[in-house]
């Protein structure tokens, strides 16, 4: 019988909160583009007068967390993302390290593209769309970043659907940790991190 795969807790809090508030993003910044802009086509939703100040909170709270989530991929979490030599095994279609590659790719390019998004939108002006000024490279590279964050989204999901199935799913939405994953234990295990790697004495 296969063992159900695990998540440490940490990962699983730092991604559910990002998660959350990228699905926010996307709703809200949609909204916003609905409301202000729709010169590509538009949704006929009811007017939310206060959609800008919604949309800038949730990303004030994404620039609180996506930090804190980069950092864990880029070090605990490094495995979970594509390495060095990844395209290399990318000639290897359909075995199951292809898939694995592509699902680290994805994990990957969501991170970068929710990158992007954060920075395009610390350059916009929550002035410009009121006044009907759609026009500010830096809006239009928030509008292009809110199509590739998307998108990424989508490839993330299916991805993992693909390599993990549903219990890979399930994993990332569990509650239960191990007694080694305890909250308790991870200034200890963050300090213990830090000395393997000679960065503390």
């Amino acid at each position: 019988m296969p063992t159900k795969p695990y998540q440490p807790l940490l990962l699983r809090l730092l991604h559910g909160v990002n998660s959350i508030l990228v699905i926010l993003a996307l709703i809200s910044g949609y909204c916003v583009y609905n409301q202000f802009d729709g010169r590509w086509g538009k949704l006929a939703i009811p007017r939310i007068n206060a959609i800008i100040d919604i949309h800038g909170t949730i990303g004030l709270t994404f620039f609180l967390f996506l930090p804190l989530f980069a950092l864990y991929s880029l070090t605990l979490g490094q495995r979970r993302l594509a390495g060095y030599k990844a395209l290399g095994k990318l000639s290897q279609v359909n075995k199951p390290i292809w898939w694995v590659t592509l699902h680290r790719l994805t994990n990957t390019a969501i991170l970068l593209a929710a990158w992007m998004a954060w920075g395009s939108g610390k350059l916009m002006d929550e002035t410009w769309l009121p006044m009907g000024q759609v026009d500010h490279s830096a809006y239009l590279a928030h509008l292009i970043s809110w199509l590739v964050l998307f998108i990424c989204l989508g490839l993330h999901l299916l991805m993992g659907i693909k390599v993990g199935g549903t219990p890979l799913l399930l994993s990332m939405a569990s509650i239960k940790y191990r007694p080694e994953d305890s909250p308790q234990l991870w200034p200890a295990q963050a300090k213990q991190w830090l000395v393997d790697r000679g960065w503390l004495k």
